[in-house]
């Protein structure tokens, strides 16, 4: 089959477009031939040695797919050959095949598409996650997504506003922001044209934020910092600056709030029956049209590269999808 391989942790340019050999399904796993992948910003971060996580090399990339079960394992009965689902498979989904465990691969219904079925399982899982586990956000409260165009950040504007938080979208242009309000965001803030902490301080009338979810880093997370409510929650989600903050602890002993880390993955293997509750609310909520990705754009397997660098660049609304 053919695969996106990393050899070595490099820049983005430097993975190959190969063939591999075929997984196959060993006990408590099956193999999914791949429709679609998703693609995400710790891909990006993975293949050059910059993640939390740091697989042995030669390894895949891609850690959320959508497709059909093609092989069974020993040991695996609710699963069947044939059965179209979505994969959490970690690593192998920049692939036409991957091998996953059966724990971590759920039926889909048809009125779901492939590309946006590979592209619901991180994003809007990650904010699932943060919103009701690690903030246990209640209704009435304030919400601010920083980055909140992207991925990760439509989702938890989504799911924030489904959850009856009112919601803040931060973005660095008018165009990024347009896409947060039609997906719900209340109050819109161009942090590049305004001082972001002054701008949080007016449109909260100084009380501050209850929750925010923070995956920007760098300057948006020392202005969100300084502008928690108190009993707030400040969500560390990623770092799509590129800088990673240190943070003067002073400021949540002072201001009554916690700094909470969202690490999705570690919460899958930790919490597997939480997991499995979220994501089966997650799709209640698609089918019923409450929340829904948008896939900024589908490309060919082979033009992974050139995916990864738009979302490392932060040119992405929505989710990209790759296509075997």
């Amino acid at each position: 089959m053919k695969a996106i391989v990393c050899n070595e942790f490099a820049p983005v340019e430097e993975l190959q477009y190969i063939d591999v050999p075929d997984p196959v399904a060993k006990k408590g796993e099956v193999v999914v031939d791949i429709k679609a992948c998703g693609v995400n910003f710790p891909d990006g971060l993975l293949v050059q040695g910059l993640y939390q996580m740091k697989p042995p090399r030669p390894f895949i990339p891609g850690g959320e797919v959508a497709g059909v079960i093609s092989q069974i394992g020993e040991g695996v009965s609710h699963l069947k050959v044939g059965m179209r689902v979505i994969a959490l498979c970690m690593l192998g989904g920049y692939a036409e095949k991957v091998a996953c465990p059966a724990t971590h691969v759920l039926p889909i219904p048809d009125a779901i598409p492939d590309d946006e079925a590979a592209a619901l399982v991180t994003a809007h899982a990650t904010a699932h996650h943060a919103l009701k586990q690690r903030a246990q956000i209640k209704p009435g409260e304030t919400l601010l997504v920083t980055g909140a165009a992207g991925g990760t950040g439509l989702a938890a504007v989504q799911i924030g506003k489904l959850m009856g938080a009112t919601v803040i979208a931060v973005c660095s242009t008018q165009e990024k922001l347009d896409v947060a309000k039609a997906n719900g965001a209340d109050i819109l803030i161009n942090y590049t044209d305004t001082d972001l902490k002054t701008a949080i301080k007016e449109v909260t009338d100084g009380k501050g934020v209850d929750v925010v979810y923070e995956c920007v880093g760098g300057d948006a997370f020392h202005a969100c910092s300084r502008s928690m409510a108190w009993n707030g929650r400040l969500l560390v989600v990623g770092f799509a600056s590129g800088t990673i903050p240190e943070f003067p602890i002073n400021l949540c002993l002072v201001k009554g709030y916690s700094v909470v880390g969202v690490f999705w993955g570690s919460f899958t293997q930790h919490q597997p029956k939480d997991f499995a509750a979220n994501m089966h609310e997650l799709l209640m909520w698609y089918v019923q049209g409450k929340v829904k990705v948008i896939v900024d754009g589908v490309v060919p397997l082979e033009h992974a590269k050139d995916a990864l660098n738009k979302v490392m660049g932060r040119e992405v609304k929505g989710k990209m999808s790759l296509r075997p």
